[in-house]
């Protein structure tokens, strides 16, 4: 098959090339790709101890082809969306990729593979993160980074909740970010955005979440004190603790799974909507790999699978 591979463990290039299909663990399936979410650490996230070349990708979505024997929820050709996080038999950007029973969500008849590819991580740490922050219907919530995928899922299931939201990104953003549910937008790149954002939620949000590596630095600025602050990149040991401000990193459940089941829902009813910059063609898959990791995109970008 066809795969977008890393060729060794020294060097970061990742190339097309042909690979056999992966074979499955017991607890795995085997998905004809129809497509896959591009993400900004898919060039890096490698395990270790694993053979090369090795298909990257962390999700996708598709059909599935092949059970293992201890698969019992799902059948063969029912629609699916699956992660690949860290597997020995590599990820998603390949013509067809092995995933856990624990890892795949069936996809509702009325979404396509290509709305469905953009939720599993976005979706799944979008949910995560509303779990850390712990709002209540009337609470203010700053989000640092939000025009990206996992910002537009956050914007809209705060709203949906009652939140206060105040987003920032860059000023071409903003009439999109505001769309999505955001009160308050303001640009990162403007030297007084904290003293902005402060005004509007009158001394301070209850809580901020820091998306991209690096924000929660300036993001606590904005808390109120006794607030809480969740990062999501890892950084929050970088953050100096003040005026009692809780600091937490976003951690990983096992019920998520089922809130992803139901966060499917609502977007196949029309209540949430899956914010997809720009689809490419399989054969442009590093294009878009590139303008991921410029950290620069809208929403998500996904590629189309072979099939």
């Amino acid at each position: 098959m066809k795969a977008f591979v890393r060729i060794d463990p020294g060097h970061q290039k990742v190339q097309m090339t042909e690979v056999p299909v992966p074979e499955l663990q017991s607890d795995q399936m085997l998905i004809k790709v129809k497509a896959f979410g591009v993400g900004i650490h898919d060039r890096y996230f490698i395990p270790t101890d694993v053979d090369f070349p090795y298909p990257i990708g962390t999700e996708g979505a598709g059909i599935v082809t092949k059970l293992g024997e201890q698969v019992t929820d799902f059948n063969i050709n029912d629609r699916v969306i699956f992660t690949t996080t860290l597997q020995p038999q590599g990820g998603s950007w390949a013509e067809y990729a092995a995933a856990k029973q624990t890892a795949v969500t069936r996809l509702p008849d009325d979404l396509s593979f290509q709305k469905g590819a953009a939720v599993p991580i976005a979706g799944g740490t979008a949910l995560e993160c509303m779990r850390a922050l712990n709002l209540i219907k009337g609470d203010d919530l700053f989000i640092a980074g939000a025009s990206g995928a996992i910002g537009t899922f956050v914007i809209q299931l705060a709203a949906a909740k009652g939140i206060h939201i105040a987003a920032s990104a860059s000023e071409k953003n903003h009439n999109y970010m505001q769309a999505l549910g955001a009160e308050k937008t303001v640009d990162y790149h403007s030297p007084d955005w904290t003293n902005q954002v402060n005004k509007w939620s009158k001394g301070g949000v209850t809580a901020a979440l820091a998306i991209q590596p690096g924000t929660g630095i300036d993001s606590i600025k904005v808390v109120k004190d006794g607030g809480k602050l969740i990062t999501v990149s890892g950084d929050s040991d970088q953050v100096t603790p003040e005026r009692n401000i809780t600091i937490d990193q976003m951690g990983h459940h096992d019920d998520t799974k089922q809130k992803l089941v139901q966060l499917l829902r609502t977007i196949s009813k029309g209540e949430m909507r899956v914010v997809i910059e720009k689809e490419y063609a399989f054969e442009e898959a590093l294009e878009a790999l590139r303008k991921t990791e410029t950290r620069q995109a809208r929403g998500k970008l996904i590629v189309h699978g072979l099939h």
